[in-house]
């Protein structure tokens, strides 16, 4: 099943016109504030009408300005997440989730099933105030599942959480659209978030498609990584789950030689994934830390190294699975004498992980 849009809508001065497919699975909409992401969302789910064009999911044409067709919200059947969650204040969890499945019929996914993945079972009498807003966005997502619909929009879901909320509620994303079947158009201004959920990227821009496609390919073509934030930088490899550690909660990954671990129970041995590395989490040292809370340090192979102009240097390091950038200060590869050749120890402080 695709969702294919093609619309124009002008507000104001602004002129949203835009055209891309999202097929099954994960395509993230990226773009600064601005960009024209909230227009596309309100055309997408029914709650405005376009000017001009067709809006289509699978074989049924939800708008269609010459046939003058423009099915309402509740008709698309498109599960929406919104940043503020829009639970029903006056509802428990349970009322909440079951709201959605009430009205679209028998076709949803197991209640119970929602629920475990979620990790909300334990807040199912409690009302939206008593929750963080992690745990709401938990329960926002459950309700958009069990409406059964044909296609999810994430509404920038994270963007209004504070670090360790985001931190909370991502292994609860990646699982809910890992796999997915049908179309899940997962819109935010995050690249990393676009990186670690997606497999496919519209890249927005002043109202227009600045580039689409698969991720990474998108990234470049739009120019992301030379434009963005420095910190942005890093390598994105292949890697298989290899063990799970169920008591502390951790996944093992295979690169090469190595053992990468991430937290969360992210899959199972033998699945395929991909691993996110980023610059700015990766330290380097020429001996191997006797006692650090760092789990991730694998031995490598300096490679190249590019000294910018401001304080910063990048370091490229062959740890023998995967070629990592590291961001370093000048006055740090000065001191640890880093150059082309020489032998050290990557720290890694953080990885993120995507099903592959």
């Amino acid at each position: 099943m695709t969702l294919s849009v093609d619309i124009r809508r002008s507000v104001g001065d602004f002129a949203l016109d835009v055209a891309f497919e999202a097929p099954a699975g994960v395509t993230a909409v990226l773009g600064r504030s601005g960009a024209g992401k909230s227009t596309l969302v309100s055309a997408v789910s029914g709650l405005v009408r376009p000017d001009e064009g067709r809006i289509a999911l699978g074989g049924a044409t939800l708008f269609d300005a010459t046939a003058r067709t423009n099915l309402s919200a509740p008709k698309r059947r498109i599960g929406v997440v919104f940043q503020d969650s829009r639970l029903f204040p006056h509802l428990s969890v349970r009322s909440n989730l079951l709201f959605g499945r009430r009205r679209r019929g028998a076709t949803a996914p197991d209640f119970d099933l929602v629920v475990e993945t979620l990790g909300i079972g334990h807040l199912l009498d409690r009302r939206p105030r008593s929750l963080s807003g992690g745990e709401r966005q938990r329960v926002a997502i459950g309700r958009a599942l069990l409406s059964g619909p044909r296609a999810l929009l994430f509404d920038e879901p994270l963007a209004a959480l504070d670090a360790e909320r985001k931190a909370e509620i991502m292994p609860f994303l990646q699982t809910v659209v890992a796999g997915a079947e049908i179309p899940v158009l997962y819109v935010t201004h995050a690249l990393e978030e676009a990186r670690r959920l997606a497999d496919w990227l519209v890249v927005l821009d002043a109202g227009r498609v600045a580039a689409a496609g698969p991720v990474e390919a998108a990234i470049a073509s739009a120019g992301l990584e030379s434009a963005g934030d420095r910190f942005l930088d890093g390598v994105t490899v292949e890697a298989t789950i290899a063990e799970i550690d169920e008591r502390f909660e951790l996944t093992g990954l295979a690169l090469g030689p190595h053992r990468v671990w991430a937290p969360g129970i992210l899959g199972a041995p033998g699945e395929g994934a991909r691993i996110r590395f980023l610059a700015r989490d990766v330290a380097l040292s020429l001996d191997p830390p006797s006692r650090s809370s760092v789990r991730n340090v694998l031995p490598g192979v300096v490679r190249g190294l590019k000294r910018g102009q401001g304080p910063y240097a990048s370091v490229t390091v062959d740890v023998g699975g995967a070629v990592l950038k590291a961001e370093l200060t000048r006055r740090a590869v000065d001191d640890l004498a880093l150059a082309p050749g020489k032998v050290v120890h990557a720290l890694v402080k953080s990885v993120a992980v995507a099903r592959g």
